[in-house]
């Protein structure tokens, strides 16, 4: 069994071996709050699961390109327990309900800024970091689910080096209500209708997309995702 990072962390009812590009599930899918997919790298990234079917794309997504992803649901652990694993970087993953409901998602990316770890947020995700800086989450104007949108974008962190526009895949009735964007956070894109479609902190290394990179139909999901990992530490502890 691979190490526990951190005192007194819940028992693991799972673990599972996996080369970078070789990213397995189990059998008995969404019965195991606790997963491993180990790689050879110095980064764990730690990968809270909104209970939502995107989720094992991403962790797909990111083990294709090296990172070692530990999966835990997001009512499974602790905000301590989450710190105490060192995580070199955090994804809060798409999920079905809103950032109320969504386990300690809140209270991890509250932490996740004191610690200037670095976080990231999908759709949910996403939500959840406009919310907990002070935004409002909102109803959007359509509910769209699997619907294109065109992605005009800053250039800046998650999309640095990424041609603007692209496409990519929506699936939400939810957004970061644009008139009550707190300071602290930046619109770095946007859908033509200036419905925000990514964010990020001023000062922190905290980004969210309110687009799927994981879905198959949207475009440079792997540089965005790579984007992302290029901004976690390597810490040599995480890959024992």
């Amino acid at each position: 069994m691979f190490p526990i990072y951190g005192a007194n962390l819940p028992v693991p009812l799972l673990t599972l071996r996996a080369k970078p590009e070789h990213v397995y599930r189990e059998q008995a899918l969404g019965l195991h709050p606790f997963r491993i997919f180990r790689t050879r790298t110095h980064k764990m990234l730690l990968l809270i699961d909104n209970y939502d079917s995107f989720t094992y794309n991403l962790v797909h997504y990111l083990g294709e390109m090296g990172a070692d992803v530990q999966v835990w649901r997001n009512d499974a652990l602790t905000v301590q327990d989450a710190m105490g694993m060192n995580p070199s970087g955090i994804l809060l993953s798409p999920g079905p309900c809103d950032p109320d409901q969504a386990g300690i998602c809140l209270a991890l990316t509250e932490a996740a800024a004191e610690t200037r770890i670095p976080l990231m947020g999908v759709c949910l995700g996403h939500q959840t970091i406009g919310q907990a800086f002070g935004g409002d989450v909102v109803r959007c104007h359509e509910i769209v689910h699997g619907k294109m949108g065109t992605m005009h974008h800053t250039n800046k962190g998650l999309f640095a080096g990424l041609p603007s526009p692209f496409e990519a895949t929506r699936y939400h009735s939810l957004v970061v209500d644009r008139a009550t964007l707190p300071d602290s956070l930046e619109i770095t894109a946007e859908l033509e209708d200036g419905t925000i479609m990514g964010l990020q902190h001023k000062e922190l290394p905290i980004h969210g997309v309110q687009f799927h990179p994981e879905s198959i139909a949207s475009e440079h999901g792997h540089a965005l995702l790579k984007n992302f990992l290029d901004m976690m530490p390597s810490k040599k502890g995480a890959a024992a």
